[in-house]
């Protein structure tokens, strides 16, 4: 009987334990609810604007990534033309090319018009005089000590007016 009245006196402790600690409820009050859902609202609020913030920054870096391997494809096209002696520029989309001072290897092989799988950017090509002393002036035009600086910028017009890149290189009359 001893062991009986143990049990008997455990079991009325694990009761009043229970009544504690709201073993009358019987269910989850509209306030807790609110409450889970708001936690949850905030919680989603940020996992949604950090993954907009991802795919923003996943698409910049596409962007640059593919004006910056555009840039070195026409960088290296000009290098591998012949030396011109005047200045020059030009334009290339996917649809034309254009130009409002030739290089003297126009005629003779045109700048490729971009891919179709860069439709919407645009690279605009130019070879300027040298400046010497860099002082900012080409003292005697034409007089480049046989060096061109070269420029290429990648344009997509969808997303800014500016230049995605700009890449610049030097061609000397060898």
């Amino acid at each position: 009987m001893v062991s009986c009245s143990n049990r008997i006196v455990q079991e009325l402790r694990m009761f009043k334990i229970f009544c504690m600690f709201g073993g009358k409820e019987r269910g989850v009050t509209l306030i807790e609810t609110l409450v889970a859902l708001a936690i949850l609202g905030i919680v989603a609020v940020g996992f949604l604007g950090a993954l907009a913030t991802g795919a923003k920054a996943m698409f910049t870096a596409d962007e640059r990534t593919t004006a910056e391997s555009l840039a070195r494809g026409q960088m290296e096209y000009i290098k591998n033309q012949g030396y011109s002696d005047n200045p020059w520029a030009y334009t290339v989309t996917s649809s034309q090319r254009s130009s409002s001072q030739q290089p003297s290897w126009w005629d003779a092989d045109n700048p490729p018009l971009l891919s179709s799988n860069y439709a919407g950017y645009s690279i605009e090509a130019s070879a300027e005089d040298f400046d010497v002393d860099g002082d900012g002036t080409v003292e005697v035009p034409g007089d480049d000590e046989g060096i061109r600086r070269i420029m290429a910028n990648i344009y997509h017009p969808d997303t800014d007016p500016d230049p995605v890149i700009t890449l610049e290189a030097y061609k000397v009359n060898r």
